[in-house]
Order: C-alpha cells, then structure tokens, then sequence
C-alpha cells in the first residue's frame, strides 16, 4: 500500500526447480545476477560473468534463465514482492489511517533505498525495452490499485474527501512518492531520510483531506 511503483512479473513460462537443491542454485544465479548487473550495466553485463559470480557453468544457466533478459525479470520480480508489502495492515496491527501511511511509505522508500542501483538499472532498460516498459506499466498498476482501495475505504468510512476519484488520486500520490525515490536514491539528490519521509506522508494526508484522527482514551486522560 501507498509507497510509488513496483514490479511487474517477467518469464518464458518456464517451470521453476523442484527440488531444494535447484531452488538455492536458481536464487544462487539470480543473486549472482544482481552482483554483475550493479557491477557492470545490464548492457556490459554477461551470463557468463553471472555464471561465474555464482561459481558455476555458463550451461548451468541454461538450467534455470533462457537469457540476460529473464534473470533480471526475476530479478525485479523479486524486488517487486519486497517493495509491494501485500499484507503491511495484517502485519503491523496498524488501523489508524495517518499512521498506516506512514508506515507505508516508510517501508517503500526504505526498500527502494537498499535496491536504489537496481531500480535505476530498471528505469534505464524500461526506456528501451518494451517488454520491461510493460512491465514497469504493470508495476505501476499494482501500486496504483492498492492505493485506490485504500483511498476507497477511507471515503466509505468518512475519513476522506469523497469528492477525489480514488484511481486518479492514487495515480498522482504514487507516482509522486516513486519520483521522488527516483530523484533522491538514484539522482541522489540532497535530502534527509526522516524529512523526505515526513514531507511526502503530510502531502499524502492533505491530497486526500484526511478528518483529524479521533482522541484515544490515553489522549483524553492527559488532557
């Protein structure tokens, strides 16, 4: 919820290891594919270097990935799962709406901190491939539908404007938090974590007029 663009799935359909052994040999390349893919630029980047990173055979690869093309779509995929926090309501306990914002976008830009080289790697072949365009595009859509939900609930319930489309809002909010990851941990553009944090959770709050949250009970006894 909340937080900017994800990751959209990738893949020739290929049946994945069935063994365990295979499934660490798999998450063995994908994580050697990370190491050459910062390393080197997805362009420079080889499956042999990759084959190498993860101390095996170039055939081993073939086991697994079909090309460059599909490790990275794993790759992002992976990255995409972090980033989506499907069940951060569950997980948290949170309720109140201001801080389930909060701890949203918190946990994105955390996560797009900690993969900031990964993600402009995939900005920059989302330009010029359109497989991973569309997936940037599928990306962006499982953001912007979470965050309509919300949005829509939030209406329902009185807390926000029901005057807002909640798909529009959603677009504009989320891409604004993805940009400003973007502009800050790829562009590396000079700003505080805890201030980025704060300012874009208050834009969030007043985009959608949210009502003042209600006093709890340990609030109205220190009054």
């Amino acid at each position: 919820m909340v937080g900017g663009d994800g990751v959209g799935e990738g893949g020739s359909g290929r049946v994945g290891p069935r063994t365990r052994r295979g499934v660490r040999t798999r998450e063995a390349l994908v994580a050697a594919a990370r190491e050459v893919f910062e390393r080197d630029g997805y362009i420079d980047s080889r499956i042999s270097d990759i084959a190498k990173a993860a101390g095996m055979a170039s055939g081993s690869f073939y086991t697994y990935f079909d090309s460059k093309e599909e490790v990275f779509a794993a790759l992002v995929e992976q990255v995409r799962e972090e980033m989506l926090h499907p069940h951060l309501r569950e997980r948290s306990g949170i309720t109140d709406a201001r801080s389930l914002i909060e701890a949203a976008n918190r946990d994105y830009l955390e996560s797009y901190r900690r993969n900031a080289r990964l993600m402009g790697l995939f900005e920059q072949v989302a330009q010029v491939d359109e497989n991973f365009r569309r997936m940037r595009v599928e990306r962006g859509k499982a953001f912007v539908q979470r965050n309509a939900r919300m949005i829509r609930a939030l209406q329902e319930s009185g807390q926000a404007s029901a005057e807002l489309d909640p798909s529009i809002t959603a677009h504009a909010l989320s891409a604004m938090v993805s940009r400003m990851a973007y502009t800050v941990f790829v562009q590396h553009q000079r700003i505080s974590f805890e201030k980025l944090v704060t300012t874009l959770n208050q834009l969030w709050i007043n985009g959608l007029q949210l009502t003042p949250a209600e006093p709890t009970d340990e609030d109205s006894a220190h009054d």
